[in-house]
């Protein structure tokens, strides 16, 4: 990171959290209340659970589901050196909770067990209502099931993410061993920087390891692909809010409405909407209207005028190119 002023620029070298004096305590409640730093627009999670102790007296750091029906285990290290001085192993502990997460048969299960207690626990952050706190864990979770279609797929796999503000060699060997052989599990880098008193992060996904192919769309199949291989988009070359808007195919004034929801904002030239006279980030209204900790914005963001989600805009633009391309 370099801060430039009148054509020179100056380095500015990352500190550690150790030496900002935040505790590994500090970063998972930024995280729990904050999730989206670590998750895109193309993901939509609900965090359900924060130290959740197991039956052999582990304790987890964040639980959640995401948008596939997925228990998600989130484990936090503060620094490189946190990671090195235990004694087990950072990605093994993780696997173990993950483990344990794979007997929760049902959501009634994890409500009673996990959801129930967070719920009860935060009570202030959740709105006033007469349910008992497994009452409300019941309906907040089977919602989120239900409106991303992921009912039937309740926590068939278990998915881990690995937060840290560095890694050693040897975690990072192994978990790109595990993403080899499909265990999804993952690596962020939260970087802290300190400039004028002020922090900044900076997230760096660094494991699964992104290869050139995944920055540029997969429009057609290779010859020599398994057939079984579907031809679409890689996630992360998914374009946003800004190329949609360079594209033409929708335009500042746009209203956009909410899946399911009565609720609109006006599309702004910056990609933001206009709710109420205010100006908020399309991700942050839907995140607030639904009630989770992430959402699938381009999933959940209705163009009024066509009918169509922005995901499907998006893919119908993206495959008419496609065609001109075969045709050119």
């Amino acid at each position: 990171m370099y801060n430039v002023s009148n054509d020179k620029a100056v380095k500015i070298g990352a500190t550690t959290f150790s030496e900002l004096n935040y505790k590994e305590s500090d970063i998972e409640e930024l995280l729990r209340k904050n999730i989206d730093m670590i998750c895109d627009e193309e993901e939509s999670m609900l965090i359900v659970g924060k130290q959740v102790r197991n039956a052999q007296h582990g304790i987890s750091d964040l639980t959640a589901v995401d948008n596939k029906g997925n228990i998600v285990l989130v484990e936090i290290k503060r620094d490189r050196r946190d990671i090195e001085g235990r004694r087990e192993a950072f990605e093994f502990q993780a696997i173990r909770y993950a483990a344990s997460y794979a007997t929760i048969e049902d959501p009634e299960d994890l409500v009673n067990k996990i959801y129930a207690p967070y719920i009860e626990k935060y009570r202030n952050e959740f709105a006033e209502s007469s349910l008992t706190s497994a009452e409300l864990g019941t309906r907040k979770l089977t919602e989120f099931l239900r409106v991303n279609g992921s009912e039937s797929n309740f926590n068939k796999n278990q998915k881990i993410i690995l937060v840290a503000s560095d890694y050693d060699e040897q975690t990072l060997s192994a978990v790109a061993w595990l993403n080899s052989n499909n265990v999804d599990i993952s690596c962020f880098k939260m970087i802290p920087y300190k400039i004028n008193d002020e922090v900044y992060i900076n997230i760096e996904k660094v494991l699964p390891v992104n290869t050139y192919k995944d920055y540029y769309v997969n429009f057609l199949d290779s010859p020599i692909k398994s057939s079984a291989q579907k031809k679409g988009f890689t996630r992360r070359a998914l374009p946003k809010i800004g190329e949609m808007l360079e594209w033409g195919v929708i335009k500042a004034g746009d209203t956009i409405v909410a899946k399911g929801r009565d609720d609109e904002g006006t599309l702004l030239a910056n990609g933001n909407v206009e709710v109420n006279g205010e100006e908020i980030s399309m991700q942050k209204w839907l995140k607030e209207l639904f009630g989770w900790s992430s959402i699938q914005t381009y999933v959940f963001a209705v163009h009024k005028e066509t009918g169509k989600t922005l995901s499907q805009i998006r893919e119908e633009y993206m495959e008419k190119e496609q065609e001109e391309n075969l045709k050119n």
